[in-house]
């Protein structure tokens, strides 16, 4: 008898991995999911379609350290840096995208893990791309899980939306009582060089905090249809090109003197950008929405947000961010 009879059906390739299970969303936003189709490409699920990082960090006798790592193209790191000589303890990490952007088709998930008292910075090396899509639609998943007493931030560089370009960008936290996380994100109406302002077909995204027993913290819904003129009103982007959102979630000051602190290094300090500021819900911590003409007005907003927010949180400053 061979040695695997009656041990039940073989795994699935790739392993829970690769299975629409792991990949896909529970749901998708009706704006996005009214594009659903077959691509003439390659279809959903298959090699090169399906990008998956999961990373893992801890706190040892060395600070923090990566102790799981697991990618798949075309999602990938380079080993995390410690360049930041006032926080030798805390890992600079990079997310690096193998491919010339998201693609119709593609599922991306990303999950970053940190334990106990860990410590960590992640960003992207450059700006991430949404191509133009003609056949369904592309998933972009990002879960970050913050640890007790641990001390996060995930702030990737801007998302710029090609024309027709379908995506679904979903990030969510679990965020322990006694932890911190920083979290951003930036998205570009176009290729403002070249004109290309609002010819995207639809961004949904959503930004979901959560405690880990599912308690909600924070929830932030963007949708983006310019084909049903919902981009350029007063509660959107009110005619401008640039959107950026910064959340953070911390027990470490109170709410109302960070949304101050904010205010006070933002306002009328950034020519160019118009921001909003204030506390979030339960005194959970603050969070600013920044708007602008051009990329890089807002983002100097917000890195003089988070290098005013570091300060305050850690008593350290913010380093200059190498890019690799």
């Amino acid at each position: 008898m061979p040695a695997d009879a009656g041990a039940g059906p073989p795994a699935p390739y790739g392993g829970h991995r690769l299975q629409p299970a792991y990949y896909e969303p529970d749901r998708v936003p009706d704006q996005v999911a009214r594009y659903s189709g077959t691509p003439d490409t390659l279809p959903v699920g298959s090699p090169a379609k399906v990008g998956v990082l999961e990373l893992g960090y801890a706190r040892t006798v060395h600070g923090t350290e990566l102790v799981h790592h697991y990618q798949k193209a075309p999602l990938q790191i380079m080993r995390p840096l410690y360049y930041d000589p006032l926080r030798p303890d805390m890992p600079y990490t990079q997310l690096i995208s193998t491919g010339a952007g998201i693609l119709q088709g593609d599922r991306l998930r990303t999950h970053l893990v940190f334990g106990p008292g860990s410590s960590g910075h992640v960003t992207t090396t450059a700006s991430t791309r949404a191509l133009r899509m003609e056949h369904d639609y592309a998933v972009a998943q990002v879960d970050v899980d913050v640890g007790d007493d641990a001390y996060v931030e995930y702030l990737p560089e801007p998302l710029i939306l090609f024309r027709d370009a379908r995506l679904y960008q979903r990030t969510r936290a679990a965020v322990a009582p006694s932890g911190t996380l920083l979290v951003a994100d930036t998205v570009v109406a176009g290729r403002l060089a070249r004109q290309e302002r609002n010819r995207y077909a639809v961004l949904a995204a959503d930004l979901e905090v959560r405690r880990p027993d599912g308690t909600p913290v924070a929830v932030d819904r963007v949708r983006l249809v310019p084909d049903d003129g919902a981009t350029g009103g007063l509660a959107v982007l009110h005619g401008h090109d640039v959107l950026a959102t910064l959340v953070v979630v911390t027990p470490l000051a109170p709410a109302a003197e960070l949304a101050d602190l904010l205010h006070a290094e933002l306002d009328g300090t950034v020519p160019g950008v118009v921001l909003g500021v204030s506390v979030l819900p339960g005194e959970a911590g603050a969070w600013l929405r920044v708007l602008g003409a051009t990329t890089p007005p807002v983002a100097h907003a917000l890195r003089l947000a988070w290098q005013a927010l570091r300060l305050r949180l850690t008593g350290t400053p913010a380093p200059v961010l190498r890019r690799t």
